[in-house]
């Protein structure tokens, strides 16, 4: 079992940044793909970047450009560095992480931290 601890979220202003952590109790270099996903009140949630082991990674539409996914393989923790705060990113954001095994895939999940944009 994998486990997921995020920090860094809290209330900032419109045009401010965030930094979030996950600290992650195995490995990287175990993990298939890890990442963060948002969830807004009333909505479904959704992808906001993802980061392989090896550091590839990609965005949403909507964050590309100014939000920042990175690895610290020494700490085994994922960060999101999130510029240009806009109200429509205020949301859970949770960490995710997906193990491969015996072909099968194994998927986990932070218990989320919020972020609230004021316009």
């Amino acid at each position: 079992q994998v486990q997921l601890v995020e920090s860094g979220g809290g209330l900032v202003q419109f045009g401010g940044s965030l930094r979030l952590s996950c600290a992650i109790s195995a490995s990287i270099h175990s993990l298939n793909v890890m990442g963060w996903y948002r969830q807004a009140p009333g909505k479904e949630r959704e992808l906001v970047a993802t980061i392989t082991e090896r550091g590839r990674s990609t965005y949403a539409d909507s964050t590309e450009g100014r939000f920042t996914i990175g690895i610290d393989k020494n700490k085994n923790t994922i960060w999101l560095q999130m510029n240009s705060l806009k109200p429509e990113d205020t949301a859970v954001y949770y960490c995710h992480a997906d193990q491969l095994y015996s072909g099968e895939q194994y998927n986990f999940w932070g218990q989320g931290t919020h972020v609230t944009v004021s316009s």
